[in-house]
């Protein structure tokens, strides 16, 4: 079991909230990394292989994706420890929030993650009785449907685009490999196709696709809708391989978009992509970038590429109360403009210090957030 004051180091957390229900069975914890630069903001999952110590890092990676895009909000994420599947799953959701009512919405503001959807965001907002409780709730109720929109895929692609172009690699033609193809994957194979690329490997659970001509996007967009994570059982226009063999396939974009710690020592190596553009939240190993840097890939990192959900959220956070909806075309618009500008800033300040992406983009997060712990008087000065 993870000692939470274990966790504490010069950025945080500032506060760690473990919740329980007998009745539900609910168990829960949020962590609040750092608000220096505004109120706590990130996603709540839900698995029954949540844990503390996990949570405290995905919070972290959320307090360096608000600075890394310069919007003022502060890093916290949650997680319950349940089955999503489970029959159960409003009662414990509800739980959950009531638990939670003293931190929320005044210090954090729920979000979605694996395991919750929309409708669940609405039930968060209805068991508080507050519309600024949480984010990410159906379109219908006023909210940015952010798997409906598909933007933080979207937001992948374009800062894969960027990062692309600033390493002399022209996106049209350029082969990709995506593992995962959920709310991140699919979006982000789309707009890929959109963009002139050729996605050669996507994955699911049940699975992988490998066709090194290219897959048929569209084709593969229906066949999800259709039957789920077998749909790569069911494609008939690409070649079945175990799940994870898609990291390693000839490819010249490799996108982990599914779960964290996939590409380690050993799978960095294997790794034939000149690019590797993180869709996923801690794909990456700190030796697996390591090693990577040495063979000449270059990572884009996940606080860089994947923050376009952020960005989104922070239109979403400034419309909790609003009766008008955040306008889809400025949303995407601005998710555009601010990844593919960060992608190159990153790269540039790797370069010119002559370490990993992930390093610079985190030393010019930190340093943001340092400052304002500075203004606020929480260091030292």
């Amino acid at each position: 079991m993870t000692d939470a004051l274990s966790l504490v180091d010069d950025w945080g957390p500032e506060k760690i909230v473990v919740v329980s229900h007998r009745r539900t069975g609910m168990k829960g914890v949020l962590v609040i990394d750092n608000t220096a630069r505004g109120i706590g903001k990130g996603g709540t999952r839900m698995s029954p292989h949540v844990t503390i110590g996990e949570v405290a890092r995905l919070a972290r990676v959320m307090t360096w994706k608000w600075a890394g895009v310069d919007l003022f909000y502060g890093g916290a994420k949650a997680g319950i420890v349940a089955d999503p599947a489970s029959p159960d799953k409003e009662a414990v959701l509800r739980a959950f929030a009531r638990a939670l009512s003293n931190e929320v919405p005044r210090e954090y503001v729920m979000g979605l993650d694996m395991g919750l959807t929309e409708n669940d965001a609405a039930v968060i907002q209805d068991e508080l009785g507050d519309r600024g409780a949480a984010v990410g709730t159906p379109d219908h109720l006023g909210g940015v449907a952010y798997d409906k929109l598909g933007v933080t895929g979207y937001g992948v692609a374009e800062a894969a685009d960027a990062a692309a172009l600033h390493l002399g690699l022209s996106l049209g033609g350029a082969r990709v490999a995506i593992q995962g193809f959920g709310a991140v994957g699919h979006a982000a194979a789309a707009r890929f196709a959109e963009l002139g690329a050729t996605v050669v490997a996507v994955s699911t659970a049940k699975g992988a696709l490998h066709e090194p001509a290219g897959l048929d996007v569209r084709a593969l967009l229906t066949a999800r809708e259709e039957h789920g994570d077998d749909f790569v059982n069911r494609y008939s226009g690409g070649t079945v391989i175990p799940a994870g063999e898609e990291l390693t396939v000839d490819c010249d974009i490799l996108v982990p978009a599914a779960l964290q710690d996939v590409i380690d020592e050993g799978t960095a190596h294997q790794i034939k992509a000149d690019l590797v553009v993180e869709g996923a939240n801690l794909p990456t190993s700190a030796r697996a970038q390591e090693i990577l840097a040495r063979r000449g890939v270059t990572v884009l990192p996940d606080f860089v590429a994947n923050a376009g959900g952020v960005v989104a959220a922070a239109f979403a956070m400034d419309a909790r109360y609003s009766g008008f909806r955040p306008e889809t075309p400025a949303i995407f618009r601005t998710i555009s403009d601010r990844l593919r500008a960060n992608a190159v800033v990153v790269l540039e300040e790797a370069e010119r210090r002559r370490t990993t992406p992930h390093t610079a983009g985190r030393g010019l997060a930190e340093e943001r957030v340092r400052t304002a712990m500075l203004s606020k008087g929480r260091i030292p000065r």
